[in-house]
């Protein structure tokens, strides 16, 4: 669950809440089931037009199902990111990604080099986010991505904060980073580090293919750079950062632990 929370929640879920409740981004009413899921995408269509979105990405938004698994998910994401920071590192695998992340450091170094020189960012907070995420790629999610995202921007808990995903994401498919049958996480995160399809837009790096992995951790880089990342500081100097990439107390911890602990390798 990256950059959601990933309360992956930020600054910009409140000016986007503030736009949609001032009728700045509204397209129709919001629901708390799938029963006004079809009318609400007829109305989004004509706002997604408004806003750029091109002949392929309303098509995948016409074929876009109410996705009941997210909203499962959803309603239980706090209990994600519960209890202590060892509960939660205990929960996550933490002595494994460490582990793993140390070993993968070193086979990769001449690509964490490059990351690094490009973007002031090292190693550690990478591979931290990388095992939390998707388990360094084994598990990127199979839910449909249009379906999710659209969804989320329907139900009435958050709809201001999925909304600019929403028409990111068809915009990808526009671009053709994304089809309407590509399948990531439960709330329409992408690729190894799981990007939300707005951050994808704003920070993926080398045509946005993030289920490359070269290209999804040089983009987490780009993402956390842009969020104040200071090079060359240590990871629980940079908890703003990190704090960008997921609101989550324990989850920020987490990464700073797992970072050092494989920058100290």
């Amino acid at each position: 669950m990256a950059i959601l929370a990933k309360g992956k929640m930020f600054a910009a879920a409140a000016m986007a809440v503030l736009a949609l409740a001032t009728g700045a981004q509204a397209a129709a009413s919001c629901g708390k089931t799938g029963a006004g899921f079809e009318a609400w995408k007829q109305d989004f269509a004509a706002q997604a037009r408004s806003e750029g979105v091109g002949a392929k990405g309303l098509a995948a938004l016409a074929g876009a199902n109410y996705a009941t698994k997210t909203i499962s998910v959803d309603r239980g994401i706090h209990k994600a990111f519960s209890g202590s920071v060892d509960d939660f590192m205990r929960r996550r695998g933490g002595a494994a990604i460490i582990s793993k992340g140390r070993s993968l450091k070193k086979s990769n170094a001449a690509l964490f080099s490059k990351i690094e020189a490009n973007y002031g960012v090292s190693p550690g907070v990478l591979l931290a986010i990388w095992g939390m995420e998707t388990g360094f790629g084994s598990a990127m999610g199979n839910q449909n991505t249009v379906s999710a995202i659209l969804t989320l921007a329907y139900d009435c808990r958050r709809p201001g904060f999925f909304y600019p995903h929403a028409i990111a994401a068809l915009k990808l498919v526009d671009r053709g980073a994304l089809t309407a049958s590509s399948v990531g996480a439960a709330h329409g995160e992408i690729g190894h580090t799981q990007f939300l399809p707005g951050n994808v837009l704003k920070y993926g790096v080398g045509g946005g293919n993030l289920r490359d992995k070269g290209t999804a951790l040089a983009s987490t880089a780009n993402f956390l750079k842009g969020h104040g990342w200071r090079a060359g500081a240590s990871a629980s100097a940079n908890m703003g950062a990190i704090a960008g990439w997921n609101s989550a107390s324990v989850y920020q911890q987490a990464i700073a632990r797992i970072a050092t602990a494989i920058d100290g390798d």
